[in-house]
């Protein structure tokens, strides 16, 4: 029997072999570049907020003369595709990668549509991280989520618990998939010396986020909301109980820290970027930020028919600490001001 079972896994490590042979193939010669001292920083997922918050960090404090940034869209090229990933990446040669591409939505989306979550990302993050391999970029940078930890633990989370447990049932797709990042760094390191990392942000807010009623996150959702709600001179109705407690970090200042990780930070293993403990604050109190920065006088009204959530997954940023013990977070109610601002300037062309 056991020579029938050999037989057997020989079979399967021959066909698994076969079936991974196109991924094998050698990547286009690289074209010669005029300056080879340049680092070209391609940006996937660009568009977005965090993509832009960094093009807006580099455009007022810390652009570099020997970087050249390319923020890449959707319409660029189909991540979930090999073959278009790699024809991005033999247009560009990229030296160095930040990818924050994903499929993503808030807590009712992903509740949804949790098999179109795993299997989406699952292919946008191989494509991506194969051709960083395949055309010998030096670094990538990939944006996590605290949702990958698991919903048993202990509090606060560090980087040394992602894979103790399950993550929280209502989100598990997106979760699995983007845990398996720190997977692929790790053995794409172990196996090629690949120098792939990543970040692990605790909740991202700002502008140029998705402000789209259903399946925007909750401070963008609760923006557009209140915004409604003001115009149609009625109650502001919050999803979920209020009590759940986040930590919130703001998009410019993650894009400030996503670029000291791509210029500074050296380990395979994740860092988590956000506020401290102490800045922890319940949904009820950012609604009421919101409200406030709205200038909304109404009542607001919980709906505990819907759900909550997880209730808590407070993060260490004591890692974070150690490198940059001076770094200055944005304040929560000037972050959420602005942010309000800037969607109430901006409606006609916010996504939502």
């Amino acid at each position: 029997m056991a020579d029938v079972d050999e037989e057997r896994n020989d079979n399967l490590l021959t066909y698994v072999m076969a079936e991974q042979s196109d991924r094998s193939t050698p990547p286009p010669a690289k074209i010669p570049r005029p300056d080879e001292e340049k680092k070209i920083v391609l940006v996937t997922g660009g568009s977005g907020m965090v993509g832009k918050a960094i093009r807006t960090v580099l455009e007022e404090e810390e652009a570099n003369e020997k970087e050249e940034w390319v923020f890449l869209s959707s319409k660029d090229a189909d991540l979930r595709s090999m073959d278009e990933t790699r024809a991005l990446f033999a247009k560009h040669h990229p030296t160095h990668v930040i990818h924050l591409a994903a499929l993503v939505g808030g807590l009712f989306r992903n509740m949804k549509y949790k098999a179109d979550f795993l299997r989406e990302n699952l292919l946008i993050n191989d494509c991506v991280l194969h051709c960083c391999y395949e055309f010998g970029v030096e670094k990538c940078v990939s944006c996590l989520s605290t949702c990958i930890f698991p919903d048993h633990t202990t509090y606060p989370i560090d980087e040394t618990m992602i894979h103790n447990g399950p993550p929280h049932s209502s989100n598990f797709g997106y979760a699995y998939a983007k845990r398996l990042i720190d997977v692929q760094n790790q053995a794409y390191h172990e196996q090629h010396g690949c120098h792939f990392t990543s970040v692990i942000p605790t909740n991202i807010f700002g502008s140029f986020d998705n402000y789209n009623l259903e399946d925007s996150h909750v401070i963008p959702g609760l923006i557009h909301k209140c915004y409604m709600a003001k115009a149609n001179n009625t109650e502001l109705t919050v999803w979920g109980s209020g009590k759940p407690l986040r930590q919130f970090i703001y998009s410019k200042d993650l894009g400030r820290l996503l670029l000291w990780v791509l210029r500074n930070y050296d380990e395979i293993e994740p860092i988590i970027l956000s506020v401290g403990e102490e800045d922890e604050v319940s949904i009820k109190e950012v609604a009421e930020m919101i409200a406030e920065a709205m200038d909304f006088k109404k009542p607001l009204v919980f709906d505990t028919t819907k759900s909550d959530g997880q209730f808590k997954k407070t993060a260490s940023n004591a890692k974070l600490k150690r490198y940059l013990p001076d770094f200055k977070f944005t304040d929560i109610k000037q972050a959420i001001r602005e942010s309000v601002d800037w969607f109430v300037k901006n409606y006609d062309q916010a996504r939502k």
